[in-house]
């Protein structure tokens, strides 16, 4: 049975609010279908393929030039300096993402709370859960 997602459900895997989404929907962007009670329902396969395309539409800034593919745009919500280590909190979306560098990189970056940051994640390993 193929997965359906209320409004609220997609916004939130989308990284945008409701009403973003409905907007969405109204303009024709992304399919939409009622159920019994008259809610607004997007297939799994419609939110999926939407965003894909929305990645691909991207901020229209330039790009910088990474190996690393999984790109976590967001804000910084937290910094802890230590002697030599720094941990830096960033909320991309729904995701909250920590990394732990160097005291000398939050320094030289000029890292600070409240900063629009991208957090870059390369890995050998994933690991997918079904939810």
């Amino acid at each position: 049975m193929q997965a359906s997602y209320p409004i609220g459900r997609a916004a939130r895997l989308l990284g945008v609010s409701p009403d973003t989404v409905r907007r969405w929907a109204d303009a024709g962007r992304i399919p939409t279908r009622r159920d019994e009670a008259g809610k607004r329902l997007i297939d799994g396969t419609d939110l999926a393929a939407f965003s894909v395309a929305l990645a691909a539409e991207g901020s229209g800034e330039e790009a910088a030039y990474t190996s690393a593919r999984n790109a976590f745009p967001g804000i910084i919500t937290a910094v802890k300096l230590g002697d030599v280590a720094a941990q830096v909190e960033i909320q991309a979306g729904p995701h909250r993402l920590v990394s732990l560098l160097t005291r000398e990189a939050v320094e030289e970056l000029g890292l600070a709370v409240g900063m629009e940051a991208v957090a870059r994640v390369k890995a050998t390993n994933v690991h997918i859960d079904r939810a």
